[in-house]
C-alpha cells in the first residue's frame, strides 16, 4: 500500500469515527472536535465524508465502529476515561500489533500539544513497538520521565526500558531513572532512591500529565523472568502468592492488591501517578494478560486503556 492509499484509509478511519461520534453516540461537531484534537471545521468535514461515502446507514458501515461500540461499553463499564479499542487479527498472535500503532498515535497528539506536559513512561514490549513508530519532533517544551529504572541485572541497559529511545526520536527534556529495575535488597533499594540524583526524577513522575505503561503477565514466560530480572524461585513465589501480572514491575493480584514482600519490596520504580488528577493508559491485550488487564481496570491501577477486539469483548463478558 503506497503513502497516498495509506492516506486515503486513515482518512476514512477518521470519518467512520467522527461519524460514529455523530450519529451513534449524540456528540455534537464540537465535542467531536475536542475528543479527536482537530478543529470544528474539520469535524464537520469528517462527518460529511462519513455520508458522501457511504459509511452512515443505520449503522456505520465500517469495521472501526464495533471498535467504538465496545471502547464506549468498556468506558462506562469501569469508568475508564480513555479506551481505544483496534480491531483484531484473527491470524495473528502479536501482543503488539494494533495497539503499538494506536498508542503511538495517541502519544503523538499529546506531544504535539503546544501547552508543556509532563509524561511518563513505562517499559516492555508493546510500549517500545509504539514509540518506535513516532516521528521525529520538536518538543522543548515537553519534559518525558521514566518511571522504571533502565539497568539489568547483568549491569547493561536494559533493552525494553523505551525513556532512551524515546530521547532518539523526540526533542524533549528526558528524565531517565538510573537504577536497577529490581534492586538486590530492600535496604539497598532504600538506599538507591534516597540518592539526590533520584528525588528530583521521582518528583516529577507523580506530576505526570499522562502515563503510558504495559501490563506483563505472570505466567512461564513472565516478561520479568525473561529478561533476567526475577529468579525462577522468585516466580514461582509470586505465582503462589497470588500475583498475575505487573506493572513497570509492581507485581499484583486478580483483585489488583500488591503483592507483599517477595520482589515487590525491592523494586526501584516510580509509584503510578494519581489516576485521580491525571491520566495512566495500559497498553495490553491478548489471553495471557486478560487477568492482568481486569484487575487493573477494576482497581483503577490505571483510568485508561489501549487494547484489541477479543480482549475488549474477554473484559465485558468478564
Amino acid at each position: 500500500m503506497n503513502a497516498r492509499q495509506d492516506a486515503g484509509t486513515t482518512r476514512l478511519d477518521d470519518a467512520a469515527r467522527a461519524g460514529w461520534l455523530y450519529y451513534v453516540a449524540g456528540n455534537t461537531q464540537d465535542q467531536i472536535a475536542g475528543k479527536l484534537g482537530i478543529s470544528r471545521q474539520t469535524a464537520q468535514r469528517l462527518v460529511s465524508l462519513a455520508v458522501t461515502e457511504g459509511l452512515i446507514k443505520v449503522r456505520v458501515d465500517h469495521p472501526i465502529a464495533n471498535c467504538l461500540d465496545l471502547a464506549a461499553r468498556l468506558r462506562e463499564r469501569f469508568a475508564l476515561d480513555l479506551v481505544e479499542v483496534v480491531p483484531s487479527d484473527p491470524d495473528s498472535s502479536s501482543t503488539t500489533i494494533g495497539i503499538a500503532e494506536a498508542a503511538a498515535a495517541e502519544i503523538e497528539r499529546r506531544l504535539r500539544s503546544v501547552e508543556p506536559i509532563v509524561m511518563a513512561i513505562g517499559t516492555g514490549r508493546t510500549l517500545k513497538a509504539a514509540i518506535e513508530q513516532l516521528p521525529p519532533m520538536e518538543c522543548p517544551q515537553h519534559k518525558v520521565v521514566s518511571l522504571t529504572g533502565n539497568i539489568s541485572p547483568d549491569g547493561s541497559a536494559a533493552f525494553y526500558n523505551v525513556i532512551f529511545t524515546m530521547a532518539d526520536r523526540i526533542k524533549a527534556r528526558s528524565f531517565p531513572m538510573p537504577l536497577p529495575v529490581i534492586a538486590s535488597s530492600p535496604e539497598e533499594r532504600e538506599m538507591l532512591l534516597s540518592q539526590p540524583m533520584i528525588q528530583p526524577t521521582l518528583a516529577l513522575a507523580a506530576q505526570a500529565d499522562v502515563t503510558f505503561v504495559g501490563i506483563g503477565d505472570l505466567g512461564p514466560r513472565a516478561p520479568l523472568y525473561q529478561d533476567g530480572f526475577i529468579s525462577d524461585a522468585e516466580l514461582k513465589a509470586l505465582q503462589k502468592a497470588g500475583g498475575v501480572a505487573e506493572i513497570v514491575g509492581w507485581v499484583f493480584d486478580r483483585e489488583g492488591r500488591l503483592i507483599d514482600g517477595i520482589t515487590n519490596d525491592r523494586v526501584s520504580s516510580a509509584p503510578l501517578p494519581s489516576r485521580e488528577r491525571s491520566l495512566v493508559v495500559a497498553l495490553a491485550m491478548g489471553e495471557l494478560k486478560l487477568p492482568g488487564i481486569l484487575a487493573a481496570v477494576n482497581r483503577r491501577l490505571v483510568n485508561g486503556l489501549i487494547t484489541d477486539e477479543r480482549t475488549a469483548a474477554a473484559l465485558l463478558a468478564s
